[in-house]
């Protein structure tokens, strides 16, 4: 399944980029610094029987820099990805990949407990576990026979 991200169209925003490549040919530097780009990591939410998953893509970030918490019915994350290469700004040829703070904050559909939140991290993927409150857990109901 494919999940298409869709960008507002913003006339400017291409006149911008124009005005830019025209600055770059020129060898023109900017006059006014370029505002640091953001990035928020994708995250997929969904339930099983008994818990609410999430997952997110953090690849090139390590444990140590991410940092989880939960507020109520809201789970956050932050963390920070550095840059792979130290290289200055004006000796790049091309920035596609994302670097910097990140911050995502989830509100959960259903009521979990948040004393038994586990998390885990591995190849990039941060994986958390929320166990549903007992009172909103699927149950089978007997029927019986009179």
């Amino acid at each position: 399944m494919h999940r298409w991200r869709i960008r507002r169209f913003d006339p400017f925003r291409e006149l911008t980029d124009i005005n830019r490549a025209f600055d770059v040919y020129f060898g023109v530097r900017p006059r006014t610094p370029v505002p640091e780009r953001t990035w928020a990591p994708p995250v997929d939410v969904y339930e099983t029987r008994d818990d609410l998953a999430v997952a997110v893509e953090l690849p090139g970030v390590r444990e140590t820099d991410i940092q989880l918490s939960m507020a109520g019915d809201v789970l956050s994350l932050r963390g920070l990805r550095g840059t792979a290469v130290e290289a200055r700004e004006e000796n790049y040829h091309r920035i596609e990949r994302w670097s910097g703070a990140f911050e995502r904050h989830i509100q959960l559909p259903v009521p979990v407990q948040a004393d038994k939140i586990r998390a885990s991290y591995r190849d990039g993927v941060l994986e958390i576990r929320l166990p549903k409150l007992e009172e909103v857990k699927p149950r089978e109901i007997k029927i019986e026979v009179g």
